[in-house]
């Protein structure tokens, strides 16, 4: 914003804003605004670290002279001398100024009429106060930024959620939990990687921009490349590149990146999102599901948290996950269902009474509407970690066929507190089934159902120089952060979650 529009908008700042926008006049004309020459020489962490169990008269005989900065949170001026709490990084330390002790007492003069949220450069020696507290007493001390926004007062940080949705910035800055559920995500993200690599996957990158949607059954975002003049789709899942990768040699790889998908936004979905693939060569549902098993438990004692409670439910990931047929799910439920899984009429009839707002397509067939059961009667009363397996050919286009059940596939999900954490199988790795499966899709897509998949021929292609048997899996990282964090929506653990454009 230039400063003629400041200027134009002062009729509606804020008092507080035009007071401090008035000090940063002042420090402008002093050349003291917004300088690059502050270095630390520690972090208050690591200070804090360090000297935490050190007694004064110890750090007496240290005499440590430390360099360091933070946001201004607490300030308290009692006459020549002043205590100003900072804080960085989750970590606060006091500094204690007193007019005779610094270079400059001009500089202590003009420190009393600083603000709650300016970030301060800080020099001084380590000590403890007369109450015991680690402080460091200042000799210089400088603005590093202002702060021209008062930030909420700490004890009702941002409750408005959507607030904390569209300025994390702040929120970040108030709210530890939030600062928490973010760090505990890095970590979750390091942990994937190292529990995958030491399974031996390799880490690739494959194209954010595809031909056409493949992969998934969604809707894709759309764009257009100028220089070559073809349509393009933010991908909607990695699947079929990384399978290239296996015909191409590679026999254990895993990506960590975004997803995009044009659909709507609720608690456990957002535009884009974050998904973890692994692929397996030599391998079949059940190793793959031995593999998601293991990852979830490795990531949930690294963070320390084998036992989680989500959406009202006591989760042990020490324990191990139930495995349950998708079509016995459905049987336990309806008991008059049994035996006849491949009646179409049946499970239509049956279906259409659980969920009278179900909108079938002409093209469904039983498979379809036995998974329509499973969402309606099975879905959210999975509470602990379940694997749901073998999974109608219809519903399954890029899965293997069962060996001995030509009619489901070797496919899973993973399901917690009745959501779905993971989906995975063995691959399909005949070009001439995967061929005829991309056509049902083609129908499916011809009789209105917008997520189906056009064919991919180079995939088709690729598949016949030859895929050896494998087996994949998508973890929804999103899902799992949730999960392990207690967090109820999506957008708690996303830094910056799509939002509808602010209202002027």
């Amino acid at each position: 914003m230039s400063e003629e529009h400041r200027t134009a908008d002062t009729t509606k700042t804020p008092e507080q804003i035009t007071v401090r926008r008035e000090k940063l006049t002042q420090m402008r004309e002093q050349g003291l605004a917004y300088r690059n020459h502050w270095r630390n020489s520690t972090t208050l962490t690591s200070l804090l670290n360090q000297y935490d169990d050190t007694d004064d008269a110890t750090l007496k005989e240290v005499k440590a002279v430390v360099r360091v900065s933070g946001r201004i949170v607490a300030h308290r001026v009692m006459g020549k001398s002043s205590f100003i709490r900072v804080q960085s990084e989750g970590s606060a330390l006091q500094l204690f100024l007193n007019r005779d002790m610094m270079h400059d007492a001009d500089v202590y003069l003009a420190s009393k009429k600083w603000d709650l949220g300016d970030i301060v450069g800080a020099e001084g020696e380590v000590f403890r106060t007369r109450t015991g507290e680690l402080s460091v007493r200042v000799v210089h001390i400088e603005i590093v930024a202002k702060c021209l926004r008062p930030l909420p007062e700490k004890w009702h940080g941002l409750a408005d959620k959507e607030l904390r949705y569209r300025q994390r910035y702040v929120d970040l800055i108030v709210s530890e939990e939030s600062r928490h559920t973010f760090l505990t995500r890095s970590r979750i993200l390091s942990l994937f990687r190292r529990s995958l690599e030491d399974k031996g996957f390799i880490e690739v990158e494959t194209p954010m921009l595809h031909a056409q949607a493949t992969g998934a059954a969604a809707r894709p975002f759309t764009t257009h490349h100028n220089a070559l003049d073809i349509p393009l789709v933010l991908r909607i899942a990695p699947e079929l590149h990384l399978k290239r990768l296996l015909v191409g040699g590679f026999e254990r790889v895993f990506e960590i990146n975004r997803n995009f998908r044009n659909e709507g936004v609720d608690a456990t979905h957002n535009p884009e999102f974050t998904m973890v693939e692994f692929y397996q060569a030599y391998a079949d549902f059940q190793i793959a599901m031995d593999n998601t098993e293991s990852i979830l438990r490795e990531i949930a004692t690294g963070i320390n948290t084998p036992q989680v409670t989500w959406e009202g439910v006591d989760i042990d990931f020490t324990q191990p996950f139930t495995r349950l047929r998708l079509d016995e799910s459905v049987f336990e439920k309806r008991p008059d269902l049994r035996g006849h899984a491949d009646d179409k009429a049946t499970l239509a009839t049956v279906c259409l009474q659980v969920a009278p707002d179900l909108k079938p397509l002409i093209t469904w067939k039983a498979g379809h509407y036995l998974l329509a059961l499973f969402e309606a009667l099975v879905e959210k009363e999975l509470t602990q970690p379940t694997f749901i397996t073998h999974y109608p050919v219809e519903v399954s286009p890029l899965a293997r066929r069962n060996d001995d059940e030509p009619t489901v596939t070797d496919r899973f999900e993973l399901f917690v507190a009745g959501r779905e954490i993971a989906n995975g199988f063995s691959e399909l790795n005949d070009p001439d089934d995967q061929q005829g499966r991309f056509l049902e899709q083609v129908k499916a897509k011809a009789a209105g159902d917008d997520e189906a998949t056009d064919i991919d021929y180079d995939y088709i292609r690729a598949l016949e120089y030859g895929m050896p048997c494998a087996a994949g899996v998508g973890i929804g990282v999103d899902r799992v952060v949730m999960m392990m964090t207690g967090q109820h929506a999506i957008r708690d653990v996303l830094l910056f979650p799509h939002m509808r454009p602010e209202q002027s």
